[in-house]
C-alpha cells in the first residue's frame, strides 16, 4: 500500500519534531507529561501504520445527534 504525500509529509514532519524538541507537539497541554506524541498524533500514526501493512480500515462509530 501506498501513503499519500501528506502521510509522509506528517511522518517526517512528526520525527524532525520528535528528534529536534523531544515531542511532536507545541502546547503541553495536548499530550500527557513524559509523551512525545498528543492523543490525535497517535491516533493518526497508528492509522498510517495500519495502511502500510494493508490492514482495513474501521467503520467510525457514528454518534446519533437527534438523541
Amino acid at each position: 500500500m501506498t501513503l499519500s504525500d501528506w502521510e509522509g509529509e506528517f511522518i517526517q514532519s512528526v520525527s524532525e519534531r520528535v528528534k529536534t524538541h523531544g515531542r511532536a507537539f507545541a502546547d503541553p497541554e495536548k499530550g500527557a507529561p513524559g509523551q512525545a506524541l498528543s492523543a490525535m498524533q497517535g491516533r493518526k500514526l497508528k492509522e498510517i501504520a495500519k495502511k502500510a501493512k494493508g490492514e482495513p480500515r474501521r467503520a467510525r462509530k457514528r454518534t446519533d445527534e437527534a438523541g
